[in-house]
């Protein structure tokens, strides 16, 4: 078996990394340790494949047609009908609506969904349950709505304040439906994510650092924040190849991580992740276990699949989709992971969390060699104070964090 590298190639390795770690995370774990609650706890991941309008930088699948949504709903509950005996779980810790924009669901689709999954799994008695929304869709109606649903946690993609930055990535919001949609979801929810994206052309250091002093006016309890990157075939691509907005900056990419990690941990959020930053108690379960190896099961169109052993993804494709759904099966493919590839998604995952690599786990779970072989190749990224390591745990280092993806690739292990 290739590693990923070998197989994928440098670019599609790094681009797999963005995605699993920015959407397909789910499970669960206690928010100081590895350990924590974990047991043999799984999550669902449900993608809802829809969106009002396509942002210019977004690569993942969608559709901006609505005709098809009820009847795609009808089989995502198929589908988990189908695959209620696949999770070796005692139970469901976390369910995860990503997509696309979930928060596109009426209520009778939400119930239908709910009641599939509560009549065909075992849910754990305080899950989290996660449903990604869009600041437009959140009005007063629609909150209630969520409010009376089993949803108790939402993930607003919010990605600027700013009125240049959101028509720059021609989101389906403006900045004044950002602030109100906030405001109007903590009067229902506690526990609220918003993501911020930086790196934008054309954003300042002083825009940047407004749009984190309003988040941090509005006392949201957990952000993710993302660089903007350039994917092939999106129109953020085609606009920067005609010369129509300015190739992204990546000093300035860098000089935006290095004042979001020092704002928001001055302001009592814990960075734990590349991405993620979260006060005492709001630390995404779904996306923690993700990090920490936990088995999810993803249902609908694109969606991935973990059982430890190997990883399953459903085509992309709506309409392929529902017609396999309406015959009983299932249109995914499978990858059987080797133990190097294993090794390299925990050393990928790993080396972005506050986990670090753990050299006496590395042991444990692959061996000898590839202990070694760690130990070996981190040598120079010690010297370089990229990583260190205490206590046989490795981390990157400030210095390093920026560049945590690419370290991690130089720990791969290459068959």
């Amino acid at each position: 078996m290739k590693s990923p590298v070998q197989k994928k190639g440098v670019y599609e390795l790094m681009k797999e990394i963005k995605i699993l770690s920015e959407k397909l995370l789910y499970g669960i774990a206690d928010n100081s340790s590895p350990s924590g609650r974990l047991g043999g706890a799984a999550g669902l991941y449900i993608h809802i494949p829809f969106c009002k309008q396509a942002c210019h930088y977004c690569d993942f699948h969608f559709s901006t047609s609505l005709k098809k949504k009820g009847k795609l709903v009808e089989m995502l509950c198929r589908e988990l009908l189908l695959r209620k005996d696949e999770l070796n779980s005692p139970e469901i810790q976390t369910i995860y609506f990503g997509g696309g924009t979930p928060s596109l669901l009426e209520a009778d689709e939400l119930q239908q969904i709910f009641e599939t999954i509560y009549a065909n799994y075992k849910i754990a008695e305080n899950p989290e349950i996660t449903l990604e929304a869009n600041p437009d869709d959140l009005t007063e109606e629609k909150l209630e709505m969520l409010k009376a649903s089993k949803i108790n946690r939402l993930s607003i993609g919010v990605q600027s304040f700013f009125e240049e930055d959101l028509k720059l990535m021609n989101r389906a919001h403006n900045a004044e439906e950002a602030l109100k949609s906030i405001k109007l979801a903590k009067q229902s929810f506690d526990n609220i994510s918003i993501d911020l994206i930086y790196g934008i052309p054309g954003m300042s250091l002083e825009r940047w650092k407004r749009n984190l002093e309003i988040s941090l006016e509005l006392d949201v309890p957990h952000i993710s924040s993302y660089a903007l990157t350039v994917e092939p075939n999106t129109a953020l691509q085609k606009f920067i190849e005609r010369g129509k907005i300015k190739p992204v900056d990546d000093e300035a990419a860098k000089h935006h991580f290095e004042i979001l990690v020092e704002t928001l941990t001055k302001n009592g959020f814990e960075h734990y992740e590349f991405s993620n930053f979260g006060k005492s108690g709001y630390f995404s379960q779904n996306n923690t276990a993700y990090w920490l190896g936990k088995s999810y099961l993803g249902i609908g169109p694109a969606a991935h699949s973990y059982d430890g052993n190997s990883r399953k993804w459903n085509i992309s494709n709506n309409p392929l989709y529902i017609k396999s759904l309406e015959k009983g099966e299932i249109p995914q493919e499978t990858e059987d992971l080797s133990v190097s590839d294993k090794y390299n998604e925990y050393v990928m995952t790993r080396l972005r969390t506050k986990f670090g690599v753990d050299i006496a786990e590395v042991f444990q779970k692959f061996g000898e060699n590839y202990k070694a072989h760690f130990a070996e190749l981190a040598k120079p990224l010690q010297k370089e104070n990229l990583i260190q390591e205490k206590n046989g745990i490795f981390h990157i280092t400030s210095k390093g964090k920026f560049l945590s993806d690419g370290i991690a690739a130089d720990l791969f292990f290459l068959e």
